[in-house]
């Protein structure tokens, strides 16, 4: 998880058009979101401080970093930090989101270390005040206590992930899935969509084994794979990884090994697109973690500034997904830029309401 993650080569002008789009409905420094004039009691864009926090370091989150910076300059925010330093340990994130509140910061963008804790976190900030999102990572279960929850719908795009392998594969022949961390509702996700797509073959596609808590770093995803090369790479047809770490180093132990298994990866590491281009990679599945940062910061301050509520509590929002093939690799980009300037549209017409 320590690996630096690729910037989008995109991101500013992408998020500059997509300012200018709603420039005539949200201005900078105003409180007042897209539609009718804001209550009366509410403050400006400027007196709020958004701080979006992941668990811990990962590459995943990287681009929230420029895309909460540009959040900030677009739309007058009074401040935005991004802190990682959380260790994947619930107790330090609860210690580190007070320390925030502590600091000025009054509305949060979270992705939860627990899955089945961070419900309480959500509420106790909730109860002092603040705004709170579900940034990346929805709460298990079928309850979110945060203000709305943005996240991938992790489910349709391992499924879709898989779907692309055994497309990959000629539609029969032995399966792996490499994921992330097995206490983690998303893998949980995950892995019921990968089922999914393998159960509809009929029997056709046999999934040998799901290879579970190897998205630590890439030290530890290079070591699965190759003892799983090494054990049963004859008997592997394709491989489909929905964590990060473990996509890339799939991908470069299969071309180096120079063998015929099919590679459909997530996200859009550098390594991963050579993959794709050069046709070592079948395919893979990008997210969308600039529109999380963008849209959820700019929500997240229409909802402190008092302009605004959700018309749904607990709302879950799927922030995209997109398969990449060598057919569209060098043209993504466009479609999830598109997704982010619909996501915003969505926001402002279904999510939220302002009055």
């Amino acid at each position: 998880m320590k690996h630096s993650y690729a910037r989008h080569r995109k991101l500013a002008a992408g998020l500059t058009l997509l300012a200018m789009a709603v420039t005539g409905c949200s201005t900078k420094g105003s409180s007042a979101a897209p539609g009718p004039a804001t209550h009366g009691t509410s403050k400006p864009l400027s007196a709020v401080k958004v701080a979006l926090v992941p668990g811990g370091a990962h590459p995943y989150f990287q681009p929230w970093k420029d895309a909460a910076t540009k959040a900030q300059g677009d739309f007058g925010l009074g401040g935005v930090t991004f802190n990682e330093t959380a260790e994947w340990d619930q107790a330090k994130q609860n210690d580190l989101l007070t320390s925030l509140a502590a600091q000025g910061y009054t509305a949060f963008g979270v992705f939860g270390v627990s899955p089945t804790a961070i419900n309480s976190t959500f509420s106790d900030l909730k109860a002092k005040g603040y705004a709170v999102a579900s940034l990346g990572s929805c709460p298990a279960g079928g309850t979110d206590n945060a203000d709305f929850c943005l996240s991938t719908d992790v489910e349709m795009a391992a499924y879709s992930a898989a779907k692309a392998a055994i497309t990959a594969m000629g539609g029969h022949g032995t399966l792996v899935h490499l994921t992330g961390l097995n206490v983690d509702s998303n893998t949980q996700r995950r892995i019921a969509g990968v089922k999914k797509a393998v159960d509809e073959t009929g029997g056709q596609v046999k999934l040998l084994t799901t290879v579970t808590d190897i998205d630590t770093d890439l030290q530890t995803a290079q070591k699965a794979v190759a003892d799983l090369l090494t054990a049963h790479g004859s008997q592997i047809n394709g491989i489909v990884s929905t964590a990060y770490n473990p996509a890339v180093a799939a991908a470069a132990a299969v071309k180096s090994a120079k063998l015929p298994i099919k590679v459909v990866a997530i996200d859009d590491d550098p390594k991963i697109l050579a993959g794709i281009k050069d046709g070592s990679v079948a395919a893979t599945v990008t997210q969308n973690p600039v529109g999380q940062a963008y849209v959820g910061a700019w929500a997240l301050a229409q909802l402190q500034s008092k302009a605004c509520t959700v018309r749904q509590p607990g709302v879950v929002i799927d922030s995209g997904s997109f398969v990449v093939t060598g057919t569209n690799v060098g043209t993504y980009d466009t479609e999830r830029q598109a997704k982010t300037t619909q996501l915003l549209s969505d926001f402002k017409t279904s999510v939220l309401s302002c009055s």
